[in-house]
C-alpha cells in the first residue's frame, strides 16, 4: 500500500514550484528564504549564482533565546525578522528577493518580511 499524501503539504509543494521558477538569488540581490513549522520559523538568505547561504536567524538562535519570552509565535516572527535584517545590514547587504517558499503570505511570513522591511531591508 502506498504512503498516504498530505493534501496541504502537496498544495504548498506545488505553490513552491511555481513560485521557484521567478525568484532567484544572485549576488547583488539574494534571496530571503523563509520556512516555517508549527513551533518554529527560520529565514536564510542564499547566493544562488554560488549556492552560499550569506545569513541564517531562526526561533532557535541564541540572540533570539536570550531575549524575554515572547508573547506569541507572530511576535517569535518579528524578532527573527528584525535579526536577519540586522544581520544583512551588517554585511553590506540591503536589498533582498523574498521567498515565502510555497507558504501563504498572511500571519508568520508576513509578520517576519514586514519586520525585517522596517529594519532597513528593501525587497
Amino acid at each position: 500500500m502506498g504512503a498516504a499524501k498530505n493534501p496541504r503539504l502537496e498544495a504548498r509543494l506545488k505553490r513552491k514550484r511555481r513560485i521557484s521558477r521567478r525568484v532567484r538569488g544572485n549576488t547583488d540581490r539574494p534571496r530571503l528564504n523563509v520556512f516555517r513549522t508549527s513551533r518554529h520559523i527560520y529565514a536564510q538568505v542564499i547566493d544562488d549564482v554560488n549556492g552560499r547561504t550569506l545569513a541564517a536567524a531562526s526561533t532557535l538562535s541564541q540572540e533570539i533565546r536570550g531575549q524575554e519570552k515572547a508573547k506569541g509565535k507572530i511576535d517569535h516572527a518579528k524578532r527573527v525578522g528584525k535579526l536577519i535584517a540586522e544581520k544583512l545590514l551588517a554585511a553590506g547587504i540591503t536589498k533582498v528577493v523574498f521567498d515565502r517558499n510555497g507558504f501563504l503570505y498572511h500571519g508568520r511570513v508576513e509578520a517576519l518580511a514586514a519586520a525585517a522591511r522596517e529594519a532597513g531591508l528593501q525587497f
